[in-house]
């Protein structure tokens, strides 16, 4: 329990049966209400670890999530949650499960609070944070805070961020992406409903199987994909003014 409400925490799980149990012992804080782990069809033995964390922490609850994508694993442990404050975040170690209180803290003033690996003085030797993706997410980020006007904004790609239960329940309707590029799908419509902050988070090397931005060319590919979701969502809901999809709602 936090200052002013439940605190739900969502690991998205797809093969991390190297740091899953760690991930849900640092992330379990006294403050944290339930710890919600979306398995998204692991091929690996992460099954096995959450169940044996549930066994250790009655906190945990895993969700299990068929259909294949980064983006509907988060909608599905969005879904399941029932804090007030719902912390979603990679359970691979790059993120601190203790950096929860700076989300938390910023969280009572704000409807939503976005984290940024780009700020250099937070980045861990070791961690998958080259100049590319440093400045790819820079750059893209900026372009979002120019269409939409607001906040400052450094990294679209960003894992870990938290969002109140009243925006969450305010925009949901609007997620349609259930790939790698939901992430700026989801500010984009946390950006246009609520007020929001971005504030830097520690970013740690990577346990266990490498990320999809560890390939350059997947990295590219990914990047592509949100600016021109970005571009279509601005047309969309800025320019045309268009209602929100009501598919699978």
């Amino acid at each position: 329990m936090w200052k002013s409400g439940r605190v739900s925490v969502i690991l998205i799980c797809y093969n991390y049966e190297r740091s899953i149990r760690q991930a849900i012992r640092e992330f379990g804080l006294p403050e944290v209400d339930e710890i919600i782990v979306t398995d998204n069809n692991s091929t690996d033995g992460s099954v096995a670890e959450i169940r044996d964390a549930a066994e250790e922490d009655p906190r945990v609850r895993m969700v299990k999530v068929d259909r294949q994508g980064y983006g509907y694993s988060v909608q599905a442990g969005l879904a399941a949650a029932t804090g007030d404050f719902l912390i979603h975040a990679p359970p691979n170690l790059t993120f601190r499960g203790e950096d929860i209180y700076k989300l938390l803290l910023y969280g009572e003033e704000f409807d939503g609070v976005f984290g940024t690996r780009t700020s250099t003085t937070m980045i861990w030797d070791g961690a998958n944070m080259g100049p590319f993706l440093k400045y790819g997410n820079w750059v893209t980020a900026k372009m979002m805070e120019v269409l939409l006007g607001r906040p400052s904004l450094t990294d679209v790609g960003c894992g870990m961020r938290l969002i109140r239960r009243s925006l969450y329940e305010r925009i949901r309707v609007f997620f349609t992406v259930g790939g790698s590029h939901f992430s700026p799908e989801m500010m984009f419509h946390m950006i246009r409903h609520g007020k929001v902050v971005e504030i830097p988070l520690h970013f740690r090397p990577r346990i266990g199987r490498p990320g999809l931005t560890s390939s350059t060319w997947t990295a590219f590919v990914i990047g592509v994909q949100m600016i021109v979701h970005i571009w279509y969502l601005w047309f969309r809901y800025v320019i045309f003014r268009m209602r929100a999809p009501s598919i699978g709602r």
